[in-house]
C-alpha cells in the first residue's frame, strides 16, 4: 500500500454527479435502505417513548437499549451470512438475497409480537421480541451492506451510500413520526397519555412496512459474487470465514488498523448516545405524539433527505474524509440545540429548529461515513468486514447509552446533552489523523453490468 493524498480523489461535474442516483443500483438501494432503517427506531428510540408514556422509568429504559448490542455483536455471525447458504432458498436466490429474505421474515415476525404484548403490564415479551428484531436488523445489515458494496465499483459508493441513506432515513421517519402518527389517530382526541391497542396497531402497520424491502429482493438481481477458493474440509473453511477477513484487515492496513478501528468505534458516539434520551425528553417535556410526528415528518424528512444527498454529492467532489470532518463538527453542534431546548421549554418552533439541524448533520455524516466504510472493505470479505466496522461503530455507544437514564436522572437534560457533544471531540483528532494517514489500493473489482 502507497500513501494517496485526498487530493487524488476522482473528481465528477455537477451534473454526473446528480445523475448517479437515478442508476438501477442507486433507485434499488433506496427501498433496501428503508427495510434495514425501519426495525432500528422500533426497537430504540420509538419503543423509548411508548416505554416512557406506559410509565416505565429512565433508567429501565436506558439499560433496556442494551438491546441494541444486537447490532453491536453481529460480526460474530457475519461470516455465516457470508459463506454458509440457506438450504433451498440460497439455491432460488442466490446467497445474499436469501439471507435478506431470512432477515426480514425474522423482523415482521418480532415486530408482531411486540405489538402484542403491553408493556404496561410486563416488560418480558416486549424485550424478547425487541431481541429478535434486533437480531433479525442486524443479519439484514449484514447481508445488505454486502449486497451494497458488490453491486458497484468503489467511486460509486458514496452514491449508493447517500441512496441507502436516503431509504434508510425516510424508514426512520416513518418508524419515529409515521409510528406516533398512527397511534395517535388510533387512540384519537390530542394523542396524549398511554393506550395499548393504538400502540398494537401502529406496530403491525410498521410489520407490513417491511414488504417493501421484501418485495425489492425479490425483484433485484443477485450481485456477481466474489471468487472463493474452494474449501478442501471444515477447518479450512471456517479458517476461510472466520480468520481470514480480520486477517486480510490487519494486513493491509497494518499499524494504520488501530487508528481507522478508532475512529469507527467513536465517529457516531454523540449521535447514539444522545438519541436514546431523545423521545422520553420529547415526553418529559410536554409534546404529544402528535407534535413530535408532525415536525418530524415534515421537516425531519426534508432536511435528512437534503443532508443525504447533499453529503454524497460532496464526498464525490471533495472526498470522503472531508464531509466525514464536517459530518462529525455538525453532529457534535446540533447536540446542543436539544441542550438549548431543555432551558426554553415546550415550544413547537423551537423543536422545528432543533430536528431540522439535527437531521441535516446527520444524514451528511452518515453518508460520508457509510462511503468510508465500504472504501475499508475487501470485495473478497465484503459482509464480514463491513459487519466489524459497522459493530465497532455501535458498540461502545451503544454500551454507554444504556447508562443514559441514570446521568439525566442526576443531571438533569441539559447537562447531559452537552456531556454527549463533549464525546465528539476526541472524534475531530482521529478523523485528522485517520485523513493524514489515509491509505488507498487498486481496485480489481469490476461491478455487474445493469439492465
Amino acid at each position: 500500500m502507497t500513501e494517496k493524498p485526498i487530493s487524488n480523489q476522482p473528481t465528477f461535474s455537477w451534473l454526473a454527479s446528480w445523475r448517479v442516483y437515478l442508476e438501477p443500483a442507486s433507485l434499488r438501494m433506496v427501498f433496501l435502505g428503508f427495510a434495514a432503517g425501519l426495525p432500528l427506531l422500533l426497537v430504540l428510540g420509538t419503543l423509548s417513548f411508548r416505554l416512557r408514556e406506559a410509565g416505565i422509568d429512565r433508567s429501565t429504559i436506558g439499560y433496556l437499549s442494551w438491546v441494541g448490542l444486537a447490532y453491536g455483536f453481529k460480526w460474530v455471525w457475519a461470516p455465516l451470512v457470508d459463506r454458509m447458504p440457506i438450504p433451498w432458498l440460497t439455491r432460488s436466490l442466490g446467497r445474499r438475497r436469501s439471507w435478506l429474505l431470512l432477515a426480514q421474515a425474522m423482523v415482521m415476525l418480532g415486530l408482531v409480537g411486540m405489538a402484542l404484548s403491553d408493556p404496561s403490564h410486563t416488560l418480558g415479551p416486549v424485550v424478547w421480541c425487541a431481541l429478535l428484531v434486533a437480531f433479525g436488523s442486524a443479519t439484514q445489515d449484514i447481508a445488505l451492506d454486502a449486497f451494497r458494496i458488490e453491486s458497484a465499483d468503489p467511486t460509486h459508493q458514496a452514491a449508493l451510500a447517500a441512496s441507502y441513506q436516503t431509504g434508510y432515513r425516510l424508514a426512520m421517519i416513518w418508524a419515529g413520526a409515521g409510528v406516533l402518527w398512527v397511534a395517535a389517530w388510533v387512540q384519537g382526541d390530542s394523542g396524549s397519555g398511554y393506550m395499548h391497542a393504538a400502540w398494537q396497531t401502529a406496530y403491525l402497520v410498521m410489520a407490513a412496512s417491511m414488504f417493501v424491502g421484501v418485495i425489492t429482493v425479490l425483484r433485484s438481481r443477485e450481485p456477481k459474487p466474489a471468487e472463493l477458493p474452494p474449501a478442501k474440509n471444515v477447518k479450512e473453511w471456517l479458517k476461510g470465514a472466520l480468520i481470514d477477513p480480520f486477517a486480510d484487515f490487519v494486513k493491509r492496513y497494518k499499524w494504520q488498523a488501530a487508528l481507522i478501528l478508532s475512529l469507527i468505534a467513536v465517529y457516531r458516539i454523540s449521535d447514539v448516545v444522545m438519541g436514546i434520551m431523545a423521545n422520553p425528553f420529547y415526553v418529559d417535556m410536554g409534546f404529544t405524539k402528535t407534535e413530535v410526528a408532525s415536525v418530524t415528518k415534515l421537516y425531519g424528512v426534508l432536511m435528512t433527505l437534503l443532508g443525504a444527498f447533499v453529503g454524497g454529492v460532496m464526498a464525490l467532489r471533495w472526498g470522503v474524509m472531508r464531509i466525514l470532518l464536517l459530518g462529525a463538527v455538525l453532529s457534535a453542534l446540533s447536540n446542543l440545540l436539544f441542550a438549548w431546548l431543555a432551558g426554553h421549554g415546550h415550544d413547537v418552533n423551537a423543536l422545528i429548529l432543533v430536528i431540522s439541524a439535527d437531521n441535516l448533520a446527520s444524514g451528511i455524516a452518515s453518508a460520508a461515513f457509510i462511503a468510508y466504510l465500504s472504501s475499508l472493505t475487501n470485495i473478497q470479505y465484503s459482509a464480514t468486514q463491513y459487519a466489524l466496522l459497522s459493530s465497532m461503530m455501535l458498540l461502545l455507544p451503544k454500551f454507554i447509552a444504556g447508562f443514559s437514564g441514570d446521568f439525566v436522572n442526576a443531571h438533569g437534560y441539559a447537562d447531559f446533552f452537552n456531556a454527549t457533544a463533549l464525546l465528539g471531540l476526541p472524534v475531530l483528532v482521529l478523523v485528522a489523523l485517520a485523513a493524514r494517514y489515509q491509505t488507498a489500493e487498486p481496485s480489481s473489482f469490476q461491478p455487474p453490468t445493469e439492465d
